[in-house]
């Protein structure tokens, strides 16, 4: 196992434990469930947690990759720059889950206008984190990114574009 593998395996649980506590909250709100907002918050503050670590093993995984074959400078830098925005914008919501955790113990019912919030910033924070996803993805899976064609296109007379001539056209605008 390299770390290229392990950013691999720890950026799935970002994605899929923020979807599933982004849910929950929602649920939460719409039954006005309080034990079942506190469980959604404690995954948020969880993702938060396991956020660092996946940002952390970006850089070394780029080390592993960066010379392969098929791999483009301009795909790693994007998915490392949307990757620092994301990072923040977790830790932000984990920060505020685990506020609300803290300064709601106390109360039965966790105020409706917090947790509007928290499901607000979720939202984003899951728009954030299925951009860079996305971005991530392309790094290794040409058939994602915006211009691909398919052998079969190529031969109809239709070229596509290689990393280079993409770089190219992206540094001259």
């Amino acid at each position: 196992m390299n770390w290229a593998h392990v950013h691999l395996i720890l950026n799935h649980f970002p994605v899929v434990g923020l979807a599933f506590g982004l849910v929950l909250l929602a649920v939460s709100v719409v039954r006005k469930s309080t034990p079942l907002a506190r469980v959604s918050l404690g995954i948020l503050v969880a993702i938060a947690v396991i956020a660092i670590p996946v940002y952390l093993t970006g850089e070394p995984a780029e080390e592993v990759i960066e010379h392969l074959p098929g791999i483009s400078e301009s795909y790693i830098e994007e998915h490392e720059e949307s990757a620092l925005l994301t990072l923040i914008v977790i830790e932000l919501l984990g920060i505020v889950a685990a506020v609300g955790l803290r300064r709601f113990r106390q109360i039965d019912e966790l105020p409706r206008w917090f947790l509007t919030t928290t499901l607000f910033l979720s939202l984003v924070a899951g728009g954030f984190v299925g951009w860079t996803a996305n971005l991530g993805g392309q790094i290794r899976h040409p058939e994602i990114r915006t211009g691909f064609q398919t052998p079969g296109q190529e031969r109809e007379g239709l070229p596509a574009e290689s990393d280079d001539e993409r770089e190219e056209r992206e540094d001259a605008h």
